[in-house]
């Protein structure tokens, strides 16, 4: 049973709040059962998992947490990386939310068969609240660096042909950009489309939501044409 706050596994949780050190030591941090469960059942084996209270006193848990409500499990993992490819797949650019991040990957998880490709200026997808957010999907379908050869869809507001009109012969990638700028300036694709919006509705979407619309309806319809 560890009951000291200095005990060296609760100091590598607590450090690994940090990108600085998640990069340093190549692990990352899964915070509660429900995640710790999820990396078990991908088969993930973790580098440091503690419970409480079988293996630390709870409130020293909670503090290395960064739940606000602590945790009463934490596993240490080192991170996976997939190979780009798959008939459906979502790239993003200059996403900097960890939390819109985590949730493409879940998304993505639900309705393609590739992974989330991560291009320059997006959050770490191995920061706690980008996992929290995966919901454990960072574990079944990891996320990919590089690009995968494809028909390359931009999503774009108020631009381009709507979601319903483009063909969908695979393989497809979809590219979304940040919260604020979107798409990088420069960045190729075969084509720009949108998804229309309710008249007197929002302005827009943001990413993690426009990211699950559109790629439930490009993998609907890739089923569909089989």
């Amino acid at each position: 049973m560890i009951r000291s706050r200095d005990n060296e596994q609760l100091k590598t949780i607590r450090k690994l709040r940090q990108k600085r050190w998640r990069e340093r030591l190549d692990l990352f941090v899964a915070e509660g059962e429900d995640l710790v469960e999820a990396a078990a059942a991908a088969g993930w084996e973790p580098e440091i998992l503690l419970r409480a209270p079988a293996d630390v006193d709870p409130e020293l848990l909670a503090e290395a947490s960064g739940l606000g409500s602590g945790a009463r499990a934490i596993g240490v993992y080192r991170p996976r990386w997939s190979a780009a490819g798959g008939s459906l797949s979502l790239e993003l650019h200059d996403v900097h939310d960890p939390g819109n991040v985590g949730t493409a990957i879940r998304s993505a998880h639900a309705f393609c068969d590739g992974p989330v490709m991560l291009g320059p200026g997006c959050a770490d997808p191995f920061s706690p609240k980008a996992v929290r957010a995966s919901m454990g999907s960072i574990f079944a379908r990891p996320p990919a660096r590089g690009r995968a050869r494809a028909r390359r869809i931009a999503l774009v507001p108020y631009a381009g042909r709507t979601l319903a009109e483009v063909a969908v012969e695979p393989p497809l990638v979809l590219l979304l950009g940040g919260e604020r700028r979107g798409l990088p300036a420069g960045l190729d694709a075969d084509e720009v489309v949108r998804i229309p919006l309710r008249e007197g509705g929002p302005e827009s979407l943001n990413v993690a939501m426009a990211a699950t619309v559109a790629l439930y309806e490009l993998g609907t319809r890739m089923a569909a044409h089989g």
